[in-house]
């Protein structure tokens, strides 16, 4: 269960990590594009970094499902 619950979490990082890595690469080669403002003049900058933090949180809660402990089926036998 533990070597199970250790692959979802690198493989959630992994997402994470490309996404995040887009934000960077962005910053640093197209600085440019990051100044646009598509949404309510908010920049692509603002809206990505709010992006990242939504997108840590709906993984985190992805991960915190998958990993739940299944319980057992429990027999529910009526009492006399």
């Amino acid at each position: 269960m533990q070597s199970r619950n250790s692959r979802i979490g690198l493989i959630l990082f992994t997402i994470y990590l490309i996404v995040y890595g887009g934000f960077v690469f962005l910053n640093a080669f197209a600085p440019h594009q990051m100044e646009a403002t598509p949404i309510a003049g908010l920049n692509i900058a603002v809206l990505y970094g709010f992006g990242l933090i939504i997108g840590a949180i709906l993984l985190s809660g992805l991960y915190g499902f998958l990993c739940r402990e299944k319980s057992a089926p429990q027999n529910k036998e009526p009492r006399a």
